[in-house]
């Protein structure tokens, strides 16, 4: 017990947070000659011990918590969390931060015995929440108050989407599911977030925080672990609950206790708001006036335990825990985790038989304040208590070596998940506590060293795993770089790669930007703001070059894309005729009316020329009726220059019945001319000569599609080079013809191959029913089934006078002007006429 000296002074320094109540105890602290004060958490304690070491030196500060003890020889100040505080050594100052937590009910008995007990010889000085200035005036009579109000304001901003919050924002949660949850979410939208919960170790911790501190990320998505202490550059805190579970049972928070979290935001002289997000529903008006004026309940009581234990036996250590109050303001404490560990430990026979010695005892009780670092309320820490008081019992006294070589081992792998990193953690603590504990292991320095080793290994590993998960650097950096406003560096690769500020962005094809893949419902505006400003210089440049550059830098897909260098500049649309389409370039924000005239203009003239160098025999067909076409214009009458727009429509090839009106009226000179223009009449169809080749099909099948508005994707790649396929009913026929098929019998057959097989056919009609040489079914492609259907829709149906033999009952097409009508075939033999009734007619004289 810290002994007392005459007339010390005795202080209680309350207020919010943010009033600089620690650095006051720091300073007073070090103004004396010697001092201690305590910490509610050990990354409390660790940070403000390297603040300490900063200003006095290695050699002169102590860092004592359950599982870390740098103590240099004859240290002057000790830096301690509340528990660890060693209160027999007598110094000048002490000091207790955070004294309300005196009204918690699980750990505030340990608070409520250094307010009552604990001093220093010169001063003593106890931190806090003004909650608690009637329960110590009450219990520690005399002492001083001092108040400290806050240096900046909290202002209530209402509830924001999570989407919303503005940067430097701390968004609370209660639990690790749902900090991950919301993290997920930021990072999808914004970039990422540093992540902060309790069972993070310091180094993980630190890392956590420092990498928000820096500016790396904007946001923190964090337990109420960062309500004490952490002094961080947050302008807002967000609650995304008002209820927690606080180890028994979920309530909701007290206004004390939102306070104490919203304190967070704005440090200092800058001020900070609070609100809610996610799912909680905005703050009553009451709460939200407790928190701007700081207007809270006081605490009605302090939880208190015995420390005056009785270790005659078992159950009286147990009876003496339980032991009630001494005075009024006090109220018994929650059953420790301890106090539950020595109850289950008492039902065991064998401990029983082995704690009978007040020493057994003791120690029984010390194994038992063996913090459960994994929360996971399950026997397996109270098999390890057991197994541990057995150990330390046997007659060497300590614990066996290779016995604790197998424990830490099981702790060292890394690649495991997040959650299995934090449980692996917590398990180190366990074991770096015990090698605190003197003289329970040999060689402790060893064993400390190498479960600090192990710590640092998971915690860097943890880091990592919650960077990797909760971390877009890519899409942070561009959320910073666009909200300074400063310039972008940025550049693309000859490839087409487009890198800003060292990240890959995405990819430029022609003039459009394909941002980087990024997750399902992730925000892509960063991406995309951040390219639209390096991109500028670079798509005048292109498109400049677009402008001069030759037909061989272009080509057309199957989708009606015209690409340049690999990408898609521009699409055909549908023009005045089905040869004359429009181009559209592509749809993108990064060209403005200027770039699409210039491209429009250059790719419609590349197109042009590539439908008349793919479709020559089309391209002529236009000299015979424009004016300036020479003698082929003059030499065409109206017939002649009606079928050219047939065929032009239907590009290259027209069923002859659409336009058998017009061929019956085209004289011989006039074909001529359209024969040397490659304009073939045949039986049942009217074509151009480059309908029959298949290496333009696809132009065609593509200019048909866009000029028809029909979606290319639901066209069949029909070829020509198939003797014959069943037609769709579907399709028009103008699409097969438009590939140089013609329809048939439900058949989609090449027109030369059509051609061919009606010529064949009528040589074998002119001799009356005929069967059908296999040769000419083979001709087609067809099935026995099919070929019938087919010679069907040829005008030829099956004969009388056997089976498999057909005959002509069709309508021949209408004869040519100019053109005599054939005789009918007689089979070879000339018939004699001069014995008919016919010529017996001429003889007679009508005319008298």
């Amino acid at each position: 017990m810290q002994i007392t000296a005459s007339r010390p002074r005795l202080t209680a320094v309350l207020g919010p947070t943010n009033t600089g109540k620690t650095y006051l105890a720091v300073e007073r602290m070090l103004g004396h000659r010697s001092g201690m004060i305590g910490f509610p958490l050990r990354l409390l304690a660790r940070e403000n011990y390297d603040r300490i070491v900063g200003l006095r030196g290695a050699r002169a500060v102590a860092l004592v918590t359950g599982e870390e003890k740098i103590i240099p020889p004859n240290p002057s100040y000790f830096v301690c969390t509340v528990e660890s505080m060693p209160l027999d050594r007598r110094v000048a100052f002490l000091a207790v931060d955070e004294i309300q937590m005196a009204a918690d009910p699980e750990r505030g008995h340990v608070f409520t015995d250094r307010l009552l007990h604990a001093r220093g010889e010169e001063e003593t000085m106890f931190l806090g929440a003004d909650t608690a200035r009637n329960l110590i005036r009450l219990l520690v009579p005399g002492i001083e108050f001092i108040a400290r109000p806050r240096f900046s304001s909290l202002t209530y901003i209402g509830h924001k989407k999570v989407t919303r919050l503005p940067p430097r924002s701390a968004v609370v949660a209660f639990s690790a599911s749902e900090v991950y949850r919301i993290a997920e979410l930021i990072r999808r939208q914004r970039g990422g977030t540093a992540v902060v919960l309790g069972a993070l170790s310091p180094r993980a911790r630190n890392a956590q925080v420092g990498m928000y501190q820096a500016g790396e990320v904007e946001y923190l998505v964090a337990t109420d672990a960062i309500g004490m202490g952490l002094n961080m550059d947050v302008r807002h805190v967000a609650f995304s609950n008002l209820r927690k579970f606080d180890g028994r049972q979920p309530r909701a928070l007290l206004p004390a206790e939102v306070a104490q979290i919203a304190g967070r935001a704005g440090r200092h002289m800058s001020d900070g708001t609070f609100g809610t997000t996610a799912d909680q529903e905005p703050m009553s008006p009451e709460l939200v006036e407790a928190l701007e004026l700081h207007n809270f309940e006081p605490l009605k009581s302090l939880a208190w335990r015995n420390s005056d234990l009785d270790f005659g036996s078992i159950a009286g250590l147990l009876a003496s825990l339980e032991r009630p109050p001494p005075s009024r303001g006090l109220t018994r404490a929650r059953e420790g985790d301890d106090h539950r560990a020595l109850a289950a430990l008492a039902e065991d026979k064998t401990i029983r038989d082995r704690a009978r010695r007040r020493d057994e005892i003791a120690l029984l009780w010390e194994v038992c304040q063996i913090p459960d670092f994994r929360k996971t309320l399950t026997d397996s820490h109270t098999r390890l208590l057991h197994d541990v008081f057995l150990r330390l019992l046997s007659p060497a006294g300590r614990l066996p070596a290779d016995w604790v070589a197998r424990q830490v081992k099981q702790l060292e792998r890394v690649d495991v998940a997040v959650d299995a990193l934090m449980a692996r953690i917590a398990g180190t603590r366990t074991w770096t506590y015990l090698s605190h504990r003197a003289g329970w292991l040999d060689d402790a320095g060893y064993w400390q060293e190498r479960t600090r080793a192990i710590e640092d290994k998971l915690s860097d590993a943890l880091h990592d795993r919650l960077t990797q998960r909760f971390v877009d650097r890519r899409t942070a950096v561009l959320v910073r770089r666009l909200r300074d406003g400063g310039d972008l560096l940025g550049a693309v690769t000859r490839s087409g790669d487009v890198v800003v500020e060292g990240e890959f962005v995405g990819e430029l094809r022609g003039f459009r930007f394909n941002p980087d893949k990024v997750e399902r419902g992730a925000d892509t505006r960063p991406l995309m703001n951040a390219a639209q400003r390096v991109l500028r210089t670079e798509i005048g440049y292109r498109v400049a070059r677009l402008a001069g550059d030759d037909a061989a830098a272009f080509s057309l897909d199957e989708e009606g894309r015209i690409l340049w260098e690999g990408g898609a500049v521009a699409r055909i649309v549908p023009g005045p005729t089905v040869l004359s389409p429009r181009v559209e370039p592509i749809a993108t924000d990064l060209l403005d009316r200027e770039h699409k005239d210039r491209i429009r203009a250059r790719v419609a003239e590349w197109l042009s020329s590539l439908i008349e160098r793919e479709l020559p025999d089309l391209a002529a067909l236009r000299a015979l009726v424009d004016a300036n076409g020479g003698d082929y214009a003059t030499a065409l009458s109206g017939p002649g220059r009606g079928l050219i727009y047939h065929l032009q429509e239907w590009l290259g090839l027209v069923p002859r019945r659409e336009v058998d009106s017009l061929v019956v009226k085209i004289g011989k000179a006039e074909r001529r001319t359209l024969a040397r223009a490659g304009v073939r009449i045949g039986s049942t169809s009217v074509f151009v000569a480059s309908a029959t080749r298949p290496n333009s099909a696809s132009l065609r099948r593509l200019l048909w599609a866009v000029h028809n508005e029909h979606p290319i994707e639901d066209l069949p790649h029909t070829t020509r080079r198939r003797r014959s396929a069943e037609a769709r009913p579907d399709l028009p026929e103008s699409y097969y013809a438009a590939l140089g098929i013609s329809v048939a019998g439900g058949r989609a057959v090449p027109v030369d191959r059509l051609e061919r097989l009606v010529h064949a056919l009528r040589k074998l009609s002119r001799e009356g029913a005929f069967e059908p040489p296999a040769g000419l079914r083979a001709l087609v492609g067809c099935s026995p089934e099919q070929f019938t259907a087919l010679l069907k829709a040829l005008g030829y149906v099956e004969s009388a006078t056997g089976e498999g033999r057909f005959e002509w009952r069709g309508r021949r097409p209408e004869r040519a002007a100019g053109k005599r009508r054939q005789k009918p075939s007689t089979g070879g033999r000339r018939r004699d006429l001069s014995t008919s009734p016919f010529a017996k007619l001429r003889e007679l004289d009508l005319g008298r």
